[in-house]
């Protein structure tokens, strides 16, 4: 967890909160689309990416996020979407309406590895053929990643 937000949780506890996260859809060479299986619980799949930093940009955050939890180096070629409506409540309480930025991601270098603390495994799926997503959020940009076209805002 983010020092900042360790922070706030320290002064007011699991209240609702705004999250700011950014992520990406990150397509091989085969069209297939990187899903990371987060390690809290071993059975989440979801777009890699993560919170940002004090200061940080959504794109800067998106970057740093997918080479730490992934091992892949990316650039974004284009927003996929901004979503700001969705709610959830962490495994500790914690509540927080998390806005996210997706970017379509190439990418430029890295090998993919998994570091077992944030991440239990990362896999490559034809859109079509993905597991269930995690969320209600990340159900969604799989639907507008897929349809293409201009930026979503949700």
């Amino acid at each position: 967890m983010n020092s900042w937000i360790q922070r706030i949780r320290s002064l007011i506890g699991t209240e609702l909160i705004f999250v700011n996260s950014a992520g990406g859809w990150i397509e091989d060479g085969e069209g297939r689309v990187l899903l990371q299986q987060r390690a809290a619980s071993g059975t989440e799949w979801g777009f890699p990416g993560g919170i940002l930093e004090l200061g940080e940009s959504a794109e800067e955050a998106a970057i740093r996020e997918i080479r730490e939890e992934t091992g892949l180096d990316v650039v974004p070629t284009r927003l996929i979407g901004i979503y700001t409506k969705y709610f959830q409540t962490c495994p500790n309480g914690d509540q927080c309406q998390d806005i996210t930025f997706l970017f379509h991601m190439r990418i430029v270098g890295g090998a993919l590895h998994v570091d077992y603390k944030e991440t239990f495994e990362l896999k490559f799926f034809r859109a079509e053929d993905m597991p269930p997503l995690y969320s209600d959020q990340h159900r969604q940009m799989r639907l507008d990643a897929m349809a293409g076209g201009p930026a979503f805002y949700r």
